[in-house]
């Protein structure tokens, strides 16, 4: 791709008949002003903390100053992110429900789902400007891998199955004063256990058995 943009260019310069090139040195140049970069869309941090035995948490995604609605918008918007990886990572149990769930509540929640959307790239219009969609669409990224979890898969899926099920019970329009609620409930079981904590000793007391 690189090679291509250099040869592109080179294309374009060739073009330029010879003489036409020596009057646009002699006529004076205006210095450009330097392009305005958007700012970016998320605070830099790192996206995992990694435990001194290497096991790692996804960390939360921080945005710049919200509004009360944008908050509860973000807080909707990871609930649908959380349900959906669930889906994904969840299949080996289907007791669990985890894709049924996940479906079920984007029927029943659907124009909230929207509307968070909305109302989370107008967040980003208000930082980034012409930039809004594609920080939006960074944001969303960010927001599924922050979910996504190996050390502690098996507490996530059943966390995330009782949120699917929580918030099928909400009623429709009711969802965002539950969202943060639900979310962070769900957060909370992405930080992994140590093996070794799963580890109960235990003593078995026998009678000693004679020697023969």
């Amino acid at each position: 791709m690189l090679r291509y943009a250099v040869f592109s260019i080179a294309f374009v310069m060739s073009a330029v008949p010879l003489g036409a090139a020596s009057a646009a040195v002699k006529k004076p140049v205006r210095p450009r002003a330097a392009p305005v970069m958007p700012a970016s869309p998320l605070p830099v941090e790192d996206v995992v903390t990694r435990t001194a035995d290497g096991m790692m948490t996804p960390n939360a995604v921080r945005l710049r100053a919200t509004t009360p609605a944008e908050a509860e918008a973000n807080a909707v918007w990871s609930v649908r992110a959380a349900l959906n990886i669930a889906a994904l990572q969840c299949q080996f149990s289907g007791f669990l429900a985890t894709v049924r769930n996940y479906n079920d509540v984007l029927r029943q929640h659907s124009e909230e789902l929207d509307r968070a959307r909305i109302t989370m790239v107008g967040h980003f219009r208000r930082y980034d400007g012409t930039q809004a969609q594609n920080s939006f669409d960074r944001y969303t990224t960010q927001t599924y891998n922050s979910f996504s979890t190996l050390d502690a898969q098996y507490a996530f899926c059943e966390r995330a199955a009782i949120a699917g099920r929580t918030v099928l019970t909400v009623r429709k329009g009711d969802l965002g004063r539950r969202a943060a609620e639900i979310r962070d409930d769900v957060r909370a079981s992405l930080t992994p256990i140590a093996a070794r904590a799963l580890l109960v000793p235990f003593q078995i007391d026998a009678e000693p058995l004679p020697q023969l």
